[in-house]
Formats: structure tokens, C-alpha cells, sequence
């Protein structure tokens, strides 16, 4: 819905360094970390997602695209061209321009069908109302002049004047979005309307589901940090293949904690939120205001862990340590996650081995994967190895504290559990070695 509600224009892009990875070892300083640089963002958008999806990108995202909808090019709508010949014999008394787009794409339509001098003549007659600036815009470029149009830009204050006005006997026509507005329609005709919809946009599902298939995999398996959406259709539609495959209520339950659905508009997040689904939107319905909330939030949502010295922040798909960003393998990733759940403490092979994806039972996969996780950290003295025990995260609360102005006692180095005693990096406990005096450590069996 707000898909076409934003079409914003285009934004100054600032310059910004290609982000890439350091040498992997050493501290020296390598290119700036891009604010989504580590993450992955689905995008759902039909229309304009290559815009979006550069806008992601150029801010170090890695992008799944997967259209949830396609929309019925307007030349070939049936239904459409059935509307438009009924709206030029039976001339409405008000009708509601909601977007640019569909606006323009309607008088095309029309125009190709022979009735476009009709349409027009008979738009310069009615009372016509425009939601927003862009579409303002459309009106007049087609020759017409709007009677009024919100400064809000909100459906709602357009209900608001019809209905102090009054509705009664009165033909009132709506361009549509795709669906209706919630309560909008049903609205005009309590009051005594006659509403007639013109569905400029008319939505399919995609004719390839495979790639909406995928994004829901990736929501499930939690590889997405964050889903956008721009039409409430494409909302509904992706809840609806979840249910055709049966995994509605774990795409729920992702999309609740882990994985962060952020929306266009309000209306967008209409059908997220009918299911109990908290979702942020930007303040201004616009593409470039969506990708600000993405990076402002998804790093924000990161706890920086003071580490053998150094200062980690585990993000989606890779780790940022010193400023520096450091690429790391699916299963290094899980290890990782694994461990700073509870950072500084021992976690068992066994614990570790249930974190790997499609690991098994053999727990050589755990040293393994924790060979490889090393390397591409760059800093092998990060995580240390608890003989008989597992590994830890070389946790340094003296760190938090100094370097990284963290509180005694309130942050990271708390640990898990209430009051424990502080955690200090162990002598002996270095990466490929071990030591019994790790039993000394707070840990779990």
C-alpha cells in the first residue's frame, strides 16, 4: 500500500567507501564499516525494488530480492477498462486521487483504449481530490486542477472532510492500491455514499514463487536481520505462501524477535500488525527514510563485547573487531552466537555441536568449524579452548569497564547470572591449549 503511497524522488546519495575486509591479522586500520555492512535485508517490493535494493547495498547490506507480488500491467486490466467506461456514462461526484503512478498509469490506460479525451473531460468536472503533493503533481500535468488535498498526506483527513461534508447521494470514486483502505470504503458508504473503486494497481501472485520460498527460509533459519515492505498486498501475500507451506506461525515467530520487519508506512505494516507482529517505520513514507531506520536499528541492536582486549560486535553474517570488518563462514557464525550468549563462560562441545547447522553427531565438526571461525577472525586468541570442558569467549570485564566506559557489573560482563563473580581471562586458557583451572569458571555442564 504505501508502496505507491511514498514514491519518493530522488535523494543526494553521500559519498561512502567501499567497505571490505582487513588482512586477517593484525590491527591496522582497513576501510570504513559501512552502517549495514555484516547484515542481510530481504526486500519484498514489486515495484522499485532495484532502487531500494541499491539504496541497501550502497549502505553495505547484502539484499535477497523477493518480489511477493506482480502487478497486472494497467493496458491488459479488464477490470479496470470496465470501470473507466462506467465512470465516463455515469459521471461521479467526487473522485479521490491516491498516487502519482496510478493516476498517470490510469490516463494512459484510458488514452490507449480510445477513451482518454473522455476521462479527462469528465475528471474536469468533478470534484477531485489529491492525498499528497506527487500526485498533485500528476493531476495538473494531465491539465487538471485538484480541488483539495490533506496536508498530512493521510487517507484519513480525506475521510475526515468527506464525511463533515456529508456523503449522502453523492457517486464517490476511489482509486484503489491494490486492496482497499481498512474502514475507508465502508466509511463512505455508512454515510450514504456510492463508492465506485478504480484498481489501477490489480496485484498476482509472482509468477516464479521460488524466490519468496527462499526469503521465507532465510526468515525461519534466521539469515535475514531484517524484511522491508512497501505494499501492504505484498505484506498479506507473504504471510499467505507461509500458510500454503505450513510455516506461518515460525515466520511469526521470527518476524516477532530475531528478524525485524520495518515498513514503509502504517499501512503497510497493517496486516504484520493484525498478527501481532511489532514493526518500525520512518517518520516520512519514503524509500531513503526506510533504509535510515535500517541504520540506525540493526547496529544498534548489536552488543559490542570487550574481548582479549579487542571490541567485537557480532553482526548477521560477519563480525566488526576494532572498526574492522571481518567476514565469517555460516558455521563460524553460529559458534560465535553460541558463545556470546553467555560470554565468558564455558560453553560445552556438545552445546556447541546442537548450534552447527546439519552437524550431526560427530562433535570433530565443532573443532572444525571452530579451526575455520579463528582464521577468518583474524585473532585466535579470542576464544579460548577449556580442555575437556569446550571453549569461551575471552571475555574482559576490566575492559568493559576501562576502554569502553561500560558500568562494573552492568553490562556483558555481568554473565548470565545475577551477582556472579566477575570474569577474568584465565592463565593458561589460550587458543589451542587448556587448562583444569578453567573449572574454576562459572559454566554450565
Amino acid at each position: 500500500m504505501d508502496e505507491q503511497q511514498q514514491e519518493h524522488g530522488g535523494e543526494r546519495e553521500p559519498t561512502a567507501s567501499e567497505a571490505g575486509t582487513g588482512p586477517e591479522t593484525g590491527r591496522g586500520p582497513g576501510p570504513a564499516v559501512r552502517p549495514l555492512d555484516g547484515f542481510t535485508v530481504g526486500v519484498t517490493a514489486a515495484r522499485r525494488a532495484e532502487e531500494l535494493g541499491a539504496l541497501l547495498e550502497r549502505r553495505g547490506a547484502q539484499v535477497l530480492h523477493a518480489p511477493a507480488l506482480r502487478i497486472v500491467p494497467l493496458p491488459d486490466d479488464t477490470e479496470l477498462l470496465a470501470v473507466t467506461r462506467d465512470l465516463t456514462e455515469h459521471v461521479p461526484d467526487i473522485v479521490i486521487a491516491t498516487t502519482a503512478i496510478g493516476f498517470r498509469g490510469w490516463i494512459e490506460a484510458a488514452e490507449g483504449w480510445g477513451l482518454g479525451e473522455a476521462l479527462l473531460d469528465r475528471l474536469a468536472g468533478v470534484e477531485l481530490l489529491a492525498r499528497g503533493p506527487k500526485v498533485r503533481g500528476a493531476i495538473r500535468a494531465a491539465g487538471l486542477t485538484e480541488k483539495w488535498s490533506p496536508a498530512s498526506e493521510s487517507m484519513a483527513e480525506v475521510l475526515d472532510r468527506l464525511l463533515a461534508e456529508g456523503v449522502a447521494g453523492r457517486r464517490v470514486a476511489l482509486q484503489l492500491h491494490g486492496e482497499p483502505l481498512p474502514g475507508f470504503v465502508e466509511a463512505l458508504r455508512a454515510g450514504g455514499a456510492e463508492v465506485v473503486g478504480v484498481p489501477v494497481y490489480r496485484w498476482m501472485p509472482p509468477e516464479d514463487i521460488g524466490p519468496v520460498d527462499r526469503l521465507l527460509d532465510a526468515v525461519t533459519g534466521r539469515g535475514l536481520d531484517a524484511v522491508t515492505f512497501t505494499s501492504a498486498p505484498a505484506a498479506a501475500s507473504l504471510l499467505r505462501r507461509a500458510g500454503e507451506r505450513g510455516i506461518r506461525e515460525e515466520v511469526l515467530a521470527a518476524l516477532r524477535r530475531e528478524v525485524l520487519p520495518v515498513c514503509v508506512g502504517p499501512v503497510t505494516a497493517v496486516p504484520l500488525q493484525a498478527e501481532e507482529v511489532p514493526t518500525l517505520q520512518p517518520e516520512r513514507f519514503r524509500l531513503g527514510p526506510l533504509v535510515q531506520v535500517l541504520c540506525r536499528e540493526l547496529p544498534g541492536r548489536v552488543r559490542p563485547l570487550p574481548v582479549a582486549g579487542r571490541r567485537l560486535e557480532i553482526r548477521g553474517h560477519a563480525v566488526v573487531l576494532d572498526g574492522e570488518l571481518r567476514p565469517v563462514p555460516p558455521a563460524g557464525m553460529a559458534l560465535l552466537r553460541a558463545l556470546a550468549r553467555r560470554p565468558g563462560w564455558v560453553v560445552s562441545r556438545a552445546d556447541l555441536l546442537r548450534a552447527l547447522p546439519g552437524a550431526g553427531r560427530d562433535e570433530h565438526a565443532v573443532e572444525t568449524a571452530m579451526a575455520r571461525l579463528r582464521v577468518a577472525l583474524g585473532a585466535p586468541e579470542l576464544i579460548q579452548t577449556v580442555v575437556k570442558r569446550g571453549y569461551r569467549l575471552s571475555l574482559d570485564p576490566r575492559a568493559e569497564t576501562d576502554k569502553y566506559g561500560g558500568e562494573e557489573g552492568a553490562g556483558p560482563a555481568a554473565g548470565p547470572q545475577a551477582g556472579a563473580p566477575p570474569l577474568r581471562p584465565m592463565p593458561g586458557c589460550s587458543p589451542g591449549s587448556s587448562t583444569d583451572r578453567a573449572a574454576a569458571s562459572p559454566s554450565r555442564p
